[in-house]
């Protein structure tokens, strides 16, 4: 029975998806600047199946279950904030310290999420070699979760490579705001990630999917309700979290959960966006604006929000000589064992490769 709901609400999303493609399918601004050693066609020599792979495999995934496409994105957007986008919000903990993973904002991570990513490389290292980087995976994979669930599609500049690395649980808690950060907090915070107040908004669109726990916004209910919070909205939410440290779980936006649009910020002038990070948008003088801008104009959110990924997507990443493109998402190279055979078969199947251009 399930199955069967999941099925149809896939079918819906579907055949939204065709008609807002029509509408507002987003090219590639090739007139964007592009971090050095990043390409709008890096893989196209050496793996230009590899789009095709990443949206074909996602697609089954997400006829199972859409919710993973929330999961998806947020990957990516945890990714980038902490150090760069170079996958190692992926890597497992090692003898130099525990992992990204466990730092108090990424423990509510889904981890279906990280099992999307590695079965994603499996696929397009098993066609083309090990040449895609687990961080470009990320990055197309969060593009997709976007336009399947009915967002615009866009093309991603490629070329990342793995880091080395991660960063430490206070790295990352400086690095992403928290959910009961204020609009100013925020704003000061990323714009030394040079993202500007309409990227902020733009990428808080990203709320327009996904469920959160009832800790990221029960602040906002007890011991006193934030005034700012609409009383049947704050209602139904305590039905859902009845104290302040009930473990459950929401939709973000109450107007369409599922699908990619603009309702979020149609939720924010209702007062009813979830989290003090989110409402406070909509109070903010400089924000407010946006947020109303992007309510009455989709076309535009989707516009702003392309754009600001694309930007995003370029913070601080590794290119050319610089990191790695891992045997295995969540394990460094040299810390692989299976790594030195994985080198074996490379160089088994290059010189295989290498005869047969010879007869």
């Amino acid at each position: 029975m399930a199955s069967s709901s999941s099925a149809s609400l896939f079918l819906i999303l579907s055949s939204l998806l065709i008609f807002s493609s029509l509408l507002y399918v987003s090219e590639a601004d090739y007139s964007a600047p592009i971090v050095k050693g990043l390409s709008w066609d890096y893989h196209h020599k050496t793996c230009h199946k590899v789009e095709k792979i990443v949206r074909k495999h996602l697609k089954k995934v997400f006829k199972e279950d859409i919710g993973q496409a929330a999961g998806l994105l947020r990957l990516h957007f945890h990714d980038c904030f902490v150090q760069g986008c170079d996958g190692s919000v992926l890597l497992d903990g090692s003898h130099s310290g525990p992992s990204e993973q466990t730092a108090p904002p990424n423990q509510s991570l889904r981890k279906q999420a990280f099992t999307i990513i590695e079965d994603l490389r499996g696929l397009i290292h098993r066609e083309c070699g090990r040449v895609v980087s687990c961080s470009d995976i990320v990055a197309i994979a969060a593009r997709d979760a976007v336009h399947l669930s009915g967002g615009p599609d866009y093309d991603v500049p490629l070329g990342r490579k793995d880091g080395l690395t991660f960063a430490t649980e206070n790295a990352t808690l400086a690095n992403l705001p928290a959910p009961t950060s204020n609009a100013s907090t925020i704003l000061s915070a990323l714009a030394t990630k040079n993202l500007t107040p309409t990227d902020v908004v733009a990428l808080s669109g990203g709320h327009t999917i996904g469920i959160s726990h009832c800790t990221s916004f029960t602040p906002r209910l007890y011991p006193t309700q934030d005034p700012t919070m609409e009383k049947t909205f704050a209602h139904g939410l305590k039905e859902v979290c009845p104290t302040n440290t009930t473990d459950a779980t929401t939709v973000m936006d109450i107007l369409s959960p599922i699908k990619f649009d603009n309702k979020y910020f149609v939720d924010l002038m209702n007062r009813q966006g979830l989290f003090t990070s989110d409402q406070d948008l909509y109070t903010h003088k400089e924000t407010k604006p946006i947020v109303e801008s992007f309510a009455h104009d989709e076309k535009l959110f989707f516009e702003k929000f392309v754009k600001a990924m694309i930007k995003m997507g370029q913070m601080e990443v590794l290119t050319g000589g610089k990191g790695e493109i891992r045997a295995h998402c969540s394990i460094r190279n040299p810390d692989n064992k299976a790594y030195f055979s994985y080198l074996v078969e490379e160089d088994e199947q290059s010189y295989l490769e290498s005869r047969a251009e010879l007869r």
